[in-house]
Formats: C-alpha cells, sequence, structure tokens
C-alpha cells in the first residue's frame, strides 16, 4: 500500500494506472474506519484493479458550534484498516493540499440541502459535495463507493456525480 499526501501524486498514479487498461474504485472517508467503510472496500476491491482510499477530515463541512478539533481521527489504525482490505493507495492529505491559499469555489446543493439535516446544518452539504468533486478530481477513478447512512448526503453526492465522468456504488 502506499500513503500519498500530495494531490499532484495521487493523480499521477491514478492516471498511470489508467492508462494500463486498470481500473480505479474509491472510497471516500473521513477515517475513524468501521465495518461500513471496510465494506465498501472490499467491494471497491473486488471489483476494481485498483482501489483508493482517502482519510480527510473536512474542515468545509463542521458547522459554527461543531467541533472539527475534536472530529475522532486514529490515522494509525485506519492505515492498518486499509492495508488489511487490500488498499493500493491512502491519501492522506492536508486541509491546505484540499483548500489551497485563495481558495474560493464551493458546490452548492440547491434546495434539496436545505431541508432536513441540511436546514440544522447550514453550509454542510456545500462542504461534503465541495470535497467529494475535489476528491474525484484527483483521484479520477472509475466508480466512486458510498455509504448510505445519510439517504440526503446520498442523494445529493448521487447528483453531483452524474455529471461526473465515472459511477457510484451506494451500499
Amino acid at each position: 500500500m502506499r500513503i500519498v499526501s500530495r494531490p499532484d501524486a495521487m493523480r499521477d498514479l491514478s492516471r498511470r494506472a489508467r492508462r494500463s487498461g486498470e481500473s480505479i474504485g474509491f472510497v471516500p472517508t473521513m477515517g475513524a474506519l468501521h465495518a461500513g467503510h471496510l465494506s465498501l472496500m472490499h467491494r471497491a476491491r473486488y471489483e476494481n484493479r485498483r482501489l483508493a482510499v482517502s482519510v480527510f477530515v473536512n474542515p468545509l463541512q463542521f458547522g459554527a458550534g461543531e467541533d472539527f478539533v475534536r472530529y475522532p481521527r486514529n490515522d494509525l489504525r485506519d492505515t492498518r484498516l486499509c492495508r488489511s482490505e487490500g488498499t493500493d493507495w491512502l491519501f492522506l492529505p492536508t486541509p491546505r493540499a484540499i483548500y489551497p491559499p485563495g481558495f474560493s469555489t464551493r458546490v452548492t446543493p440547491g434546495p434539496m440541502g436545505d431541508v432536513w439535516e441540511g436546514a440544522i446544518r447550514p453550509g454542510h452539504f456545500t462542504g461534503v459535495l465541495t470535497v467529494v468533486l475535489k476528491l474525484l478530481e484527483i483521484v479520477e477513478p472509475d466508480t466512486l463507493y458510498l455509504g448510505q447512512k445519510d439517504a440526503q448526503q446520498a442523494a445529493l453526492l448521487i447528483r453531483v456525480v452524474a455529471g461526473h465522468a465515472g459511477q457510484v456504488r451506494a451500499s
């Protein structure tokens, strides 16, 4: 397993694999990996030649009063779990790598993001959609694997990815 922190290095690995005819499955996470993440990795590993997993605690999806700093992080444990699932590339970027100085572009969810959870967590889905689109542009997978613990988030992500070149598998 290769641990990658720079977006350009991740993109280069992905492009080399694709030039060799290898398919890439991608599981984006915020870490604190659990059985649901592992099942997505297992499926992606089975269905693709290459498995990329990201662990990135996204500051954009935390609102006022939500504790970004206290979000659980255990990179060593997450790395071990990714290795046990046959991950080829573990993408561990810093916030600065994802959101460099001067970054200002965001993906807004529209009216669907303003109801239910979006109504009580303003800006949350903008943060989620923005980071997932940025990760897709870096990893360039053939298939994106998402959990469905949050139906609203899954539906919003499927809409965003529908305009992207890849497929989405929600489990």
